[in-house]
């Protein structure tokens, strides 16, 4: 939101949360429950000529630039050698905690989490699914599209149960500078609602 507020395209949102990540750091509980339940940050960032991923890891962060197809996050990393802009100690934290020998190709999912990268797009999970779900309509995705994946309960993208969705956006940015942009937000905490 802060990123929205402050920036007028999508690299300088992300700006604007890697800045405030460095400056106050992340995390806190997820639940208003007394379980302590965290984690660390995703984010889709789009404007109407470019889009990135940002995926964060307590300071550390990296950032892959879109360059097309479709793109999803949900609960998981997955930005793996493609990255495009990151935090300057990134590497060097991972070597000196072991998790990268330094020789090997730099893989942000693979070091930073327990995901076998080689099985995302494959595995069962909120993940896997919104990446089929998007691909079986690559090309054609309208907002109507966007928000029947959105509200899918099978899938596990539409969360039900102790872990709910709270909210679901879809935001149509025509290329078009003429043309407004148009953004949808649920009002309830089920976006199938």
């Amino acid at each position: 939101r802060l990123g929205l507020e402050r920036a007028d395209t999508a690299e300088k949102a992300l700006n604007v949360i890697v800045d405030l990540l460095e400056k106050y750091g992340q995390g806190g509980n997820c639940m208003e429950s007394h379980m302590a339940f965290t984690y660390y940050n995703s984010f889709l960032i789009a404007d109407r000529k470019e889009a990135w991923v940002l995926e964060t890891s307590g300071k550390y962060w990296a950032a892959e630039k879109v360059e097309g197809g479709v793109r999803n996050i949900s609960n998981q990393f997955s930005i793996t050698t493609k990255i495009d802009r990151e935090h300057p100690e990134l590497k060097e934290y991972a070597k000196s905690k072991g998790w990268w020998d330094g020789e090997k190709q730099f893989d942000f999912a693979a070091t930073y989490s327990y995901v076998n990268t080689a099985r995302m797009t494959t595995s069962r999970g909120r993940y896997c699914e919104g990446y089929k779900l998007l691909n079986k309509h690559k090309g054609s995705i309208t907002s109507e599209i966007m928000m029947e994946i959105l509200r899918d309960k099978e899938s596990g993208i539409n969360m039900e149960g102790g872990f709910m969705t709270t909210g679901s956006m879809v935001s149509v940015l025509p290329q078009q500078p003429n043309l407004p942009c148009v953004h949808f937000f649920t009002g309830t905490p089920d976006p199938a609602r």
